[in-house]
């Protein structure tokens, strides 16, 4: 198998930051590495226009150090990006020039375009998100992008970011609730420069970058969010709102304290969290996303893809449980086989579910949940349950909400109803009774799939009618050889389903051959 690294440095106008992958002939890829320095290189922008002296120290040690790291590593491929600061850099060529001469590295400088684009396309390409805004805050320009099923079609890149707001607007001379109203109005005014940008029914704005990042961190940790990750956690409008305005009213060192928010940002966090909640106000979005992929990954999206000769995956949750398949050495064939029999068992007992429910939304979580099976098999065969709900708690899954993930948790984790409940209560505040009772039903079911295929040999080709007589189902199973261990595990384990529907279920046994006839 044919495999290559590649390194992406990403020279932002706040932090500068190398990542480095490696991509399989398949398609599989996964992150090796990931380094930030944080170089403000905006901050460095003199009057004349030209990055300082000390800016471009920062630059050439940085990138000696990502150097060393990218040899020792035998990284052939390096594609180096530089956005706003160096874009604005009058003496950006001779910056150019000097990193090529004295470190080998061509730096290629994004245009407006290509800046916003690429944060369009990470967002596409990792999100289920159809229709919205994308807002990256830099140190030095924001980008904002309006994509429709998932095509970009408006971008704009502003000449404002984090730190440039920060530089003209805030001193220790100003008053701050009058710095905040002048900003406030500055922020108003460039936004409706743009006859494009404006307000979209439901269309939700999805933040990019350190900042965006920071104001989700702040969000979760005050509502103790027992959810683990970030991206496309959601913040509904109001409390970004109110996140906002507490922000402002704090000082530097009451800053300090927020749990959530980095150090290097206390002092640039309120420029950042007034220009999202404008954009938020302006285009009267319902919610807030977080994204934690961005420009430097739709760089690599970009390259990934290109043997596809496409810049977007079909599906992204497709795409991520393929790359999950490939991580955790899942078995295609048992997984897809154990969907299939999942499938049927709905479609023949899903009138029998205790609670209502969309029959779409009932097989897409079956089917999702099936692809991730007791995956903490890879870890232990003997704590499967207890790790796949772990992994899953705590891990991204691109292309899913994070209540979809929970849902996927407990049903591929499930073992039993008292089990589920343990699992679901550190999660009261995401899940209720009636949602936690649907789970337990596709639980259920998926676990007596799992049971039919016990040997992993398809002996149990398809399920057949399902009959109720009083309070019991009798259910057909077709088979193609001996089903003696199908039987044994899914005659233990059917009580599960039982509990739930209230009927006891009986299987009768035909052979595969009849339904061929």
């Amino acid at each position: 198998m044919i495999e290559k690294q590649v390194a992406i440095i990403d020279m932002g106008s706040n932090s500068i930051r190398l990542v480095i992958n490696k991509i399989d002939s398949n398609g599989y890829y996964i992150e090796l590495h990931n380094f930030k320095t944080v170089a403000r290189l905006s901050a460095h922008i003199k009057d004349d226009g030209n990055l300082s002296e000390v800016g471009i120290k920062t630059i050439l040690d940085t990138l000696k150090r990502f150097k060393d790291v990218i040899l020792f590593h035998q990284v052939r491929q390096i594609t180096v990006i530089a956005t706003a600061a160096m874009r604005k850099a009058k003496n950006r060529d001779k910056i150019v020039k000097l990193v090529k001469d004295t470190i080998g590295f061509e730096i290629r400088i994004l245009s407006e375009y290509e800046e916003a684009f690429y944060g369009y396309l990470a967002v596409v390409n990792s999100t289920n998100i159809e229709n919205g805004f994308t807002v990256d805050i830099g140190g030095g320009s924001t980008e904002i992008t309006l994509f429709e099923n998932r095509e970009l079609k408006h971008y704009h890149s502003f000449p404002f970011g984090a730190i440039t707001l920060y530089q003209q607007f805030f001193n220790d001379d100003q008053d701050e609730p009058e710095t905040i109203a002048l900003l406030t109005e500055y922020l108003k005014k460039q936004l409706h420069t743009l006859p494009w940008f404006k307000e979209k029914k439901d269309y939700p704005v999805i933040g990019i970058g350190g900042s965006a990042r920071n104001l989700a961190l702040i969000h979760q940790r005050k509502d103790s969010y027992p959810l683990a990750g970030l991206h496309q956690y959601e913040i509904p409008k109001q409390e970004l709102l109110d996140i906002n305005k507490t922000l402002q009213h704090l000082t530097v060192e009451e800053r300090l304290e927020l749990e959530g928010l980095s150090k290097d940002r206390v002092d640039i966090i309120v420029p950042a969290s007034t220009v999202i909640t404008q954009i938020v106000n302006h285009v009267n979005a319902n919610t807030f996303v977080m994204s934690r992929k961005g420009l430097r990954d739709g760089v690599f999206y970009e390259e990934l893809l290109k043997s596809m000769e496409t810049t977007r995956f079909p599906n992204v949750v497709e795409e991520s449980l393929y790359q999950l398949t490939n991580s955790y050495e899942l078995n295609v064939d048992h997984v897809n086989h154990i969907s299939l029999l999942a499938n049927q068992l709905y479609s023949k007992t899903s009138e029998y579910c205790p609670v209502e429910h969309n029959p779409s939304n009932a097989v897409t979580l079956l089917n999702h949940s099936a692809r991730l099976l007791y995956i903490g098999e890879y870890i232990n065969n003997e704590a499967s349950s207890q790790n796949t709900f772990y992994l899953l708690t705590n891990m991204t899954i691109e292309g899913l909400s994070h209540k979809d993930r929970l849902a996927i948790a407990l049903i591929s984790s499930y073992k039993s109803k008292s089990q589920m409940q343990q699992y679901a209560k550190s999660f009261n505040k995401l899940i209720n009774k009636q949602e936690l009772k649907y789970y337990e039903f596709l639980g259920s079911i998926l676990k007596l799939a799992y049971s039919l295929d016990r040997t992993r040999r398809k002996v149990i080709t398809a399920i057949g009618q399902v009959d109720q007589n009083e309070d019991e189902l009798s259910i057909i199973l077709y088979h193609q050889a001996d089903a003696f261990f199908e039987d044994a595990q899914a005659t233990k384990h059917k009580k599960h389903l039982e509990r739930v529907i209230k009927y006891t279920i009986e299987f009768r046994y035909m052979p595969a051959e009849v339904l061929k006839l």
